[in-house]
């Protein structure tokens, strides 16, 4: 997965978002909106809950009193903030399950084969939502996101090996709810 932007880049924006330059913020919104917005539609199932999701992320990663104060980078800090907001949602109440579909990436796909992927789509997303919140954060951030253990780790709270139990404890259900799926062998 391609990365928004590269480190240093970020260290000036994150030392301009310190010095008060809400342009500078508004930058880093730009670059990562999609980013986070994506891995709340993968936790959530609900575009609109993403949504929401996404700007209280960037709220929060706006006032809180140290910004952008983190051992990785500012892509981690961001989804470690959305991470938690989506643990933090799902306590509060179940997730919604939406028809949604994300949109088919080949140019031109033939009518079977976007009705497959759609259904595949919804029976991967239909199984992730069926996973403890911390499990499915930790499939999200690992699968889709590229984050390492440690990184997961900071978003949900524990170690490199809780990270890896979730993650192992995940890909078995995933393997159970989905045994004839392509790639989930390799889980």
């Amino acid at each position: 997965m391609m990365r928004p932007t590269d480190n240093s880049s970020d260290d000036a924006l994150i030392r301009r978002v310190a010095g008060g330059d809400l342009g500078a913020f508004d930058e880093v919104v730009r670059r990562y909106q999609k980013c986070i917005w994506n891995a709340a539609l993968r936790f959530t199932g609900d575009a609109v809950e993403a949504e929401d999701l996404a700007q209280e992320t960037f709220l929060r990663a706006l006032t809180a009193k140290s910004p952008f104060q983190s051992t990785g980078s500012l892509r981690a800090y961001l989804l470690r903030i959305v991470g938690r907001l989506c643990i933090d949602r799902s306590r509060k109440k179940r997730p919604i399950y939406t028809d949604q579909a994300p949109d088919p990436q080949s140019t031109d796909p033939s009518p079977s084969q976007i009705r497959e992927d759609d259904e595949r789509c919804k029976r991967v997303r239909a199984a992730l939502l069926t996973l403890p919140p911390k499990q499915r954060v930790a499939i999200v951030l690992k699968y889709y996101d590229g984050l390492r253990h440690a990184e997961i780790a900071g978003v949900i709270g524990g170690s490199e090996k809780a990270v890896e139990r979730h993650l192992a404890r995940a890909r078995e259900r995933l393997r159970r709810l989905l045994p004839d799926e392509e790639g989930c062998d390799s889980l």
